[in-house]
């Protein structure tokens, strides 16, 4: 977990305080947590989502952009 953290979140965003450093966090732990994909899950997140067949796809950026999640509307 520590290693994602650093290679996935920190060593790309410059930090501007203890206080931004929280909010860095925290969203990446709820991007880790519900929409990440993880090798051991089969490539799934840990809050499972069905399969969306109808609709156009849209990014939505995570992070200022650093990640990205894609879904239908």
């Amino acid at each position: 977990m520590i290693g994602s953290i650093r290679r996935e979140c920190i060593d790309h965003v410059v930090v501007f305080g203890e206080r931004h450093l929280r909010h860095v966090l925290l969203s990446y732990k709820d991007y880790y947590n519900a929409t990440r994909t993880h090798l051991s899950l089969n490539k799934d997140a840990p809050v499972p989502r069905g399969v969306e067949r109808v609709g156009n796809i849209v990014c939505r950026p995570i992070l200022g952009g650093l990640h990205h999640q894609y879904g239908r509307m």
